[in-house]
């Protein structure tokens, strides 16, 4: 069986059990072991994935322990972004990401908790930043002319600091934007390849899910969606699947209350537990891992119902290198008390 190690940034042990599930599908107990802290990263280079969960929360709410739905991955010595919820800049900041080394960014879809920091990483980018390079981004139809509207709303700031006041670059305030047209590979650069794939977000259409390959690594990203018969294929054979999920309990007793038939719209838009877990034993991942989801005990026990292997809640700052092995390295301010690892069967 493949070796999963979780770690915090200050040490790292072996896979032990969040907790055991009743029924067939329980995760069984391991034991905990000693190993050697991962190395702290520079440029990327390594031969791997890097993976670094930014914001892993659910939906408009505003969350102070999950922040919006962002992901960072570095391979091959590049560094992409895969959405831009609200606080994806200062979750860069707290993982030591510079903010102007961000120049590739691509969209799930175009809900505003994907997007809505996008005008702080494009302006704060550029000017803090030092990005002296065009913003490349790509999305589903309308992002194009999103990002063209951002360009003029800020376009009294962009004046001054670019012709006026400090003078800086005008290439790093440049966008170049792609409406992805269909599904297939959208960026290949260094044998880095990410391919973009149609998944099922209800009346949200287009919405893609990102499968990234580097060397015989590999990652998907769901985006958000309901049950996908075309993600599962595009996922076979993925080291990694980071997918959302959704907890109807917590959606219904949420604070303000929304009325029934919104509640079974939204769940209609996205992915249950069981059905997630449906998903990631069909795809047979070396690691799934929740994001745009709850991190409660209550949706990884729904998916023990229908799923075995193993299984990682959503928690912003996680880190996740994909080599020979999987590594799960916990941020010391995000996870618990009792440092959460992946479940395995």
């Amino acid at each position: 069986m493949r070796s999963i190690f979780a770690a915090t940034l200050f040490a790292a042990v072996a896979i032990a059990p969040l907790f055991s599930a009743p029924g067939p599908f329980a995760g069984g107990v391991a034991h905990a072991q000693a190993v050697p802290p991962a190395a702290a990263p520079g440029a990327p280079q390594s031969e791997g994935i890097k993976v670094v969960l930014l914001g892993t929360g659910v939906g408009p709410p505003v969350n102070l322990q999950q922040y919006g739905a962002s992901t960072v991955i570095e391979a091959g010595g590049q560094r992409l972004l895969f959405d831009c919820g609200r606080g994806a800049t200062l979750r860069l900041a707290q993982a030591g990401i510079p903010i102007g080394s961000i120049s590739r960014i691509f969209l799930t879809h175009l809900h505003s908790d994907h997007v809505i920091q996008l005008p702080d990483l494009l302006l704060v980018g550029w000017a803090v930043g030092h990005r002296a390079v065009p913003l490349t981004v790509w999305g589903p139809a309308g992002t194009r002319d999103m990002m063209d509207h951002l360009l003029q709303a800020f376009a009294f700031d962009i004046h001054m600091r670019r012709d006026v006041d400090e003078h800086f670059p005008a290439a790093g305030i440049t966008v170049t934007s792609h409406d992805i047209q269909q599904e297939g590979v959208v960026f290949s650069e260094n044998g880095l390849t990410v391919t973009a794939f149609l998944v099922d977000h209800g009346v949200v259409e287009p919405a893609f899910g990102y499968r990234v390959d580097y060397r015989g690594r590999s990652v998907v990203l769901s985006g958000d969606t309901r049950f996908s018969e075309n993600l599962i294929r595009r996922a076979r054979g993925v080291d990694v699947l980071i997918h959302e999920v959704i907890d109807p309990e917590m959606l219904r007793s949420r604070p303000d209350r929304p009325s029934a038939a919104v509640v079974d719209a939204i769940i209609a838009h996205h992915t249950t537990p069981e059905q997630a877990g449906t998903v990631f034993r069909r795809v047979a991942p070396r690691l799934a891992v929740y994001s745009h989801a709850p991190d409660t005990a209550r949706v990884l026990a729904q998916t023990r119902t229908t799923y075995s292997g193993p299984l990682q809640g959503a928690e912003d700052l996680l880190t996740i290198r994909i080599g020979d092995e999987v590594q799960v390295e916990h941020d010391p301010m995000h996870a618990p008390a009792a440092v959460r690892s992946p479940t395995t069967p």
